[in-house]
């Protein structure tokens, strides 16, 4: 007989909340917090969407994603979450690339930045200071519509070399290329700028298990190996409100439902595009799904050990950046984020790990066959440790565990439509925003529009959502 996974639940609830990234459980907690009954579905066996963690025999613990997020996912997570997650937020102090055109040792911050374009890449100090203030002056309602390749070369004409040290690290952070809209690149890096390159330590594990840990407090519901195949809504006054939830086979009512997934899968799939006005679902048609990832998890067998590389390791052999090149099946750029022992203390004996990231498109992965996909897994994770051991010579006899993830791996656990880890691009974002006009009752909070992707991105879009179901709610 089939586990009932929602055994105990309440009969209604003022808000379900579908998938636990962290915008989702962002979300959840603060509405938690102001009272509101909350349930929480995740059809994964673990939560977290893309900012979680896998483990392998020898005791491996792997984490998913890029380990980096800026300076404002401190105050976030104090603000939004508790003083204990929030002292755990640690900076890299060494960001690294390494590419033909230069070999860079950085802290990522606007000081040490500015440092480095002015007396490595030879830019003029007002230049530099005339960027920084453009970008930092730059929000969402501006509708700036310059592309960001657009931008650099009003700023830095010419400098291909400039262009890649700025353009690179977002490209890995959020998705974003050249060719899209100048403040996806703006907001995103005055975040990083601001005071560095930040990450968690401990582990996604640690940090997801005390968000865990929270939510239970304040009396959230959290169901897990539970899938959501509708959102059921009813006409009211024209419009398809919100009733609740079908989620494995039953009925949950809810007063108003917060979806984590997918913009696109949101509300093409689980609320259908029959239920939305024609000029609405063209607009949901017309957002475009954003390019994702590859990832090759390396770990080293107990006692081995690595000299400092730096913590971020953005690397290419490219002779100029490009972001085609950057997403292409057979890309010569990949980011290396280094776990060193002190990214988890709290393990015995010591364990060093490294993850490679790159970017990737959906299509390059999607219709391979079997065998064809197995051996473009095998390709990737061969390619990385030859690319590694640029770096770590001998590094291949000291790992004992290596596998690899795709697109197709992020959709098989996350559901992301096209596999996307990215969201999707800039019209996403309104169209996220519209949703509760459409359907009232039904709300959006994940990564969409370039801008609300990443840690930070997710996590704040979680608590402007969660602001706005409140207020609904009455």
């Amino acid at each position: 007989m089939a586990l009932d996974r929602l055994k105990g639940i309440k009969d209604q609830y003022d808000v379900i909340v579908i998938g636990s990234g962290l915008g989702g459980l962002t979300a959840a907690n603060t509405l938690a917090k102001a009272g509101r009954a909350v349930l929480v579905l995740e059809h994964h066996y673990q939560l977290g969407g893309l900012a979680t963690w896998f483990k392998r025999p020898r005791g491996h613990i792997f984490d998913i994603s890029l380990h980096g997020f800026p300076f404002g996912m401190l105050k976030s997570c104090r603000k939004y979450w508790t003083k204990e997650i929030a002292d755990s937020i640690v900076q890299l102090k060494d960001v690294r690339f390494i590419n033909p055109q230069f070999d860079v040792w950085t802290t990522f911050d606007r000081q040490d930045f500015s440092r480095i374009l002015e007396e490595e890449f030879k830019v003029p100090r007002a230049t530099v200071e005339a960027f920084f203030e453009h970008l930092r002056a730059m929000n969402y309602y501006d509708r700036d519509n310059r592309t960001t390749g657009e931008m650099f070369e009003e700023f830095f004409p010419g400098r291909s070399d400039v262009k890649r040290l700025l353009m690179e690290p977002i490209a890995y952070a959020n998705g974003s290329s050249e060719n899209d809209p100048a403040i996806t690149f703006g907001i995103v890096f005055s975040n990083f700028m601001s005071k560095g390159v930040f990450t968690f330590q401990g582990g996604t594990d640690v940090l997801v298990g005390k968000m865990e840990e929270e939510l239970k407090a304040n009396g959230v519901d959290i169901r897990k190996k539970v899938l959501v195949e509708k959102i059921e809504v009813e006409e009211v006054d024209g419009l398809p409100q919100v009733r609740g939830v079908t989620a494995n086979g039953r009925f949950i009512p809810a007063k108003a439902v917060v979806s984590n997934a997918n913009v696109k899968n949101t509300t093409q799939r689980l609320v259908g595009t029959e239920h939305l006005d024609p000029e609405y679902a063209k607009a949901v048609d017309a957002v475009r799904v954003n390019t994702s990832s590859c990832q090759v998890y390396m770990g080293l067998r107990k006692g081995e050990s690595i000299e400092n590389i730096g913590d971020l390791v953005f690397t290419s052999a490219a002779e100029k950046f490009s972001s085609d090149e950057l997403t292409d099946l057979h890309t010569t750029s990949r980011t290396f984020s280094v776990y060193y022992p002190d990214m988890r203390p709290h393990l015995d004996p010591p364990r060093y790990s490294v993850v490679a990231s790159l970017n990737a498109k959906w299509s390059d992965w999607a219709d391979l066959d079997d065998e064809s996909y197995e051996r473009e897994k095998t390709r990737l994770c061969e390619e990385s440790i030859q690319s590694l051991e640029t770096y770590l010579p001998g590094i291949r006899q000291k790992l004992d565990h290596v596998e690899a993830a795709t697109p197709r791996t992020v959709n098989h656990y996350t559901r992301h439509i096209g596999g996307t880890s990215f969201g999707t691009k800039f019209e996403g974002l309104q169209v996220s925003m519209d949703l509760p006009e459409k359907v009232p009752g039904l709300y959006h909070a994940g990564s969409v529009g370039i801008i609300m992707s990443g840690w930070l991105g997710t996590i704040n879009y979680g608590v402007i959502v969660s602001s706005k179901v409140d207020r609904f709610l009455g």
